[in-house]
């Protein structure tokens, strides 16, 4: 597991360019068979630029785009790439990265629109993917427009989506909408490519699909039946979870929660269209929050935390039926961590979901009968030894972990256990285990601290920022993965 974001480039943030497919070979020669990745989706700043976060259920984030590609396919000079400032290679400087994005994007997609070959492949792309990509570009234009203000805060016509005032906006900002266009259809020009690199060298892309959609969003914004709103378009209720193992107060997502009873009525056709796209996009998709679709947990919007909400009931299995009928197989991993009653188990196996189980998560007082623990481990699951929420395996141990568990892990492996030692003695556990698919956080296969934690569930500074260094990505790891895989009959 390794988002893309965390790649190594010289461009402040990993991309879609040389350093993802030199991944792919180091994932080719460690054994990998899965490279597991989070939502691509266009991120909101608002959000913290948490890739949980977006303004699109269907767009893709062109903060990913390689400049490298661009300059291969002619649409950039060296010189226009060599203007981009030194950014730091083991963080990601978001607003840098975004200034220096946008200008070059400019330059390049103006070129892409007056190439003829590339034009015209560019026309055949918009008319495809006309239903979703003309409101996106037209919500981006507006936003840029009323200087990232949320949609509630624009214009009552447009907030309300009269034709003829958005009519009046798509003429004055056509230059921008087309953009946001052409930039849409780079991304999916590189995203093919490396799509295509990964399938020549045995490598499945799994992806990311939160349940739910930001409030300033174009799904949201042309969708407003679709979510709990009032008459003015803000939300009425919002989702989260209540307390857990990561939050005292539980977690307050704040994102609208839908009605379910509108989605049913329409034959759940805008959830059909998005497990389609993601499905365009990726080989398998894990399915973050599951639990949503069986039962959610529902906040008033004016409370500050997510402590006094209720559990609301929603339509998982006539969702599912209907996704089935157009996917038959469903290449689904359900997130069923946190707070899982029998009713979402039930649903699972009914449709013969594969679940997730997280080693860091198996060393309570509950240890015999944990269900993360390697021997309860069932085989129709996807086993981890921690998520991009987790703190890294040694980060864990060295951090968070108290003796209790320091000792039952110690137990549990027969031996004193270092904690220099603790991330190689995690990945071996999980490869060990019955599961039918482990994904490892690469933290863990390179043996970093906490100062490669992804995310901090409650906290909105300092996330989503590490990356790795190309000399941590080396043919040493890559072995001795490779060699562990070969063990435990994984490779």
């Amino acid at each position: 597991m390794l988002h893309i974001t965390s790649l190594p480039s010289g461009f402040g943030i990993g991309d879609l360019g040389p350093g993802a497919h030199r991944f792919v070979d180091w994932l080719a020669h460690a054994g990998q068979g899965y490279w597991q990745i989070l939502p691509i989706t266009p991120v909101n700043p608002g959000g913290s630029w948490s890739p949980y976060h977006a303004t699109s259920a269907f767009a893709c984030n062109t903060l990913l785009i390689s400049p490298d590609r661009l300059h291969e396919d002619g649409l950039l000079e060296r010189h226009e790439i060599d203007c981009c400032p030194a950014f730091p290679e083991d963080r990601v400087d978001f607003p840098a990265v975004l200034d220096c994005k946008r200008r070059l994007l400019d330059i390049a997609c103006r070129r892409c629109l007056e190439n003829e070959v590339l034009s015209r492949e560019y026309e055949r792309y918009a008319a495809a993917n006309a239903g979703w990509l003309d409101e996106y570009a037209l919500f981006s234009a507006l936003k840029s427009h009323f200087g990232g203000k949320s949609w509630v805060h624009w214009p009552h016509d447009l907030r309300n989506r009269t034709p003829d005032a958005c009519a009046e906006m798509a003429n004055r900002l056509k230059d921008e909408i087309a953009r946001e266009r052409c930039s849409q259809f780079i991304f999916m020009r590189q995203w093919d490519g490396l799509r295509r690199y990964c399938r020549s060298r045995g490598v499945q892309v799994i992806g990311d699909l939160p349940v739910y959609i930001d409030h300033d969003s174009i799904d949201v914004w042309t969708h407003q039946e679709l979510f709990n709103l009032d008459a003015d378009g803000r939300p009425l209720t919002v989702a989260g979870v209540p307390p857990d193992y990561f939050s005292e107060t539980g977690q307050l997502w704040g994102n609208p929660v839908y009605r379910w009873d509108t989605l049913r009525d329409s034959g759940f056709s805008w959830w059909i269209d998005r497990v389609t796209r993601n499905l365009e996009l990726f080989d398998l998709v894990r399915i973050d929050h599951f639990r949503g679709f069986v039962a959610y947990w529902e906040v008033e919007a004016e409370e500050s935390t997510a402590v006094c909400g209720r559990w609301v009931t929603a339509p998982a299995r006539a969702l599912l039926r209907s996704l089935q009928r157009h996917f038959p197989c469903l290449p689904i991993i359900a997130e069923d961590l946190g707070y899982i009653t029998p009713d979402v188990r039930e649903v699972m196996r009914e449709f013969r979901l594969p679940g997730m189980r997280v080693l860091q998560f198996a060393f309570g007082d509950n240890l015999p009968e944990s269900p993360h623990i390697p021997h309860n481990v069932e085989r129709n699951c996807v086993f981890y030894t921690g998520t991009h929420d987790n703190n890294t395996s040694r980060g864990w141990y060295e951090g968070d972990a108290g003796p209790g568990e320091k000792n039952r892990l110690s137990r549990y492996l027969g031996r004193e256990v270092k904690p220099e030692d603790v991330h190689a003695e995690m990945v071996r556990l999980a490869l060990m285990s019955v599961a039918d698919r482990v994904v490892i956080p690469l933290q863990d296969v390179i043996g970093l601290g906490a100062e490669g934690r992804m995310n901090l569930p409650g906290t909105v500074s300092g996330n989503w920022v590490w990356r790795v260094l190309p000399s941590q990505l080396n043919h040493d790891a890559a072995h001795r993965l490779a060699e562990l895989c070969a063990l435990y009959g994984r490779s």
